[in-house]
């Protein structure tokens, strides 16, 4: 394994470790560091291995250790509701072109991720959670539109996560705290192409200002020019 030369307090908020407990780890961790883990008392021992149990072991060697944007805990999360919303769909019977507008809300932003490539560690994942805010208020808004645009069908947005964490520990949050099944708005025809043109224009200046990592970026939107 690797040696680890700066605590990983980043990556247990991405993997869904409440503040105070990443907190926890990064003090216990230098402490450790300065003292030696045999003057931590047990508990403290306990709770640092259950925390290094959680991260994901390094890769040996003297390259710099660095994830993907796709492989940063964040990122995972948004694909792994994504992928659970595509597998409902599948079961729904929907008309050709149709789609839900959940999943185009998630598509935008993990198309954004892989253009900017923001850092999504802890100063990032505190901030992307005012996204929540964003997804729900474009979705009343699809939820909105006449017949001819939309059908309202239903999604329970917590079964898949729940049955995740039947079969493993995870720390990820659900997408929406709403229980049971909810309204799913599907766009039909042009209003697909529609909504994911609003979407993208309010999310990209919206996720450059929010991610404290991209606050100096310089690269164009992905659709400039």
């Amino acid at each position: 394994m690797a040696k680890e030369l700066t605590h990983r307090a980043d990556e247990l908020a991405g993997l869904g470790w409440s503040a105070d407990d990443v907190s926890r780890y990064a003090e216990l961790w230098e402490y450790r560091q300065r003292w030696g883990a045999m003057n931590l008392e047990r508990e403290d021992r306990l709770f640092l291995r259950k925390a290094e149990a959680a991260l994901p072991v390094l890769a040996t060697g003297k390259a710099t250790v660095k994830k993907n944007t796709q492989d940063k805990s964040y990122y995972r999360w948004l694909r792994f509701h994504l992928d659970a919303m595509s597998a409902a769909q599948s079961q729904m019977q929907l008309t050709e072109g149709s789609q839900g507008a959940w999943p185009i809300l998630l598509e935008e932003e993990l198309r954004l991720l892989d253009h900017y490539q923001p850092v999504l560690g802890l100063p990032d994942t505190i901030k992307a959670k005012s996204f929540d805010a964003f997804r729900e208020q474009m979705a009343e808004q699809a939820s909105a539109l006449d017949g001819k645009e939309m059908q309202l069908r239903s999604h329970d947005f917590q079964a898949a996560l729940a049955e995740l964490k039947e079969k493993e520990n995870s720390k990820w949050r659900h997408l929406r705290e709403l229980t049971g099944e909810q309204p799913y708005p599907v766009l039909l025809g042009g209003t697909v192409d529609s909504f994911r043109s609003e979407v993208r224009s309010k999310l990209t200046p919206l996720l450059r200002q929010t991610l404290p990592s991209l606050a100096e970026t310089d690269k164009p939107d992905p659709d400039a020019g």
